[in-house]
């Protein structure tokens, strides 16, 4: 099932974006997320918005399974390490990665074409295409 009616869609996406924020600052900093979570939550306005318990779906999943989704894109991102990626871009593999294989009420298209979204929006004028590439291989991978 596709993602629901443009509303829920925009939701997601803010969710997506506020759990790169999270992600992005744990990264660059060597902080588990867990805790880059905390002191961000403390940071924005209350009440939080509803879409913020989806980005901490995304940030939580990602924390919990993050050896085995850095493997995955080790694996299938050709000509880079995940060291050497732009730290936007692994990020948002990482996401995308997630909710390929964590959350099954995401369509694996939804998922890849909101990291690339985001890619065209915030990265490299390279990154969309290659996060679409290396998405799309993980994702064949993914349903086999």
């Amino acid at each position: 099932m596709a993602e629901g009616p443009k509303k829920e869609r925009l939701a997601r996406r803010k969710a997506r974006k506020r759990a790169l924020d999270v992600l992005f600052e744990a990264d660059l900093r060597d902080l588990p997320p867990s805790q880059v979570l905390l002191t961000y939550l403390d940071r924005i306005a209350k009440p939080h918005p509803e879409h913020l318990e989806y980005s901490k779906t995304l940030i939580e999943g990602v924390a919990k399974h993050l050896d085995r989704i850095d493997e995955l894109i080790a694996s299938y991102a050709e000509g880079w390490t995940i060291d050497r990626m732009p730290t936007v871009d692994r990020n948002l593999a990482r996401i995308a990665v997630y909710e390929l294989l964590f959350e099954p009420e995401v369509d694996d298209p939804v998922a890849i074409t909101e990291a690339v979204e985001l890619a065209r929006e915030m990265s490299t004028d390279d990154s969309p295409r290659f996060l679409n590439g290396l998405l799309d291989r993980i994702a064949a991978f993914a349903t086999r």
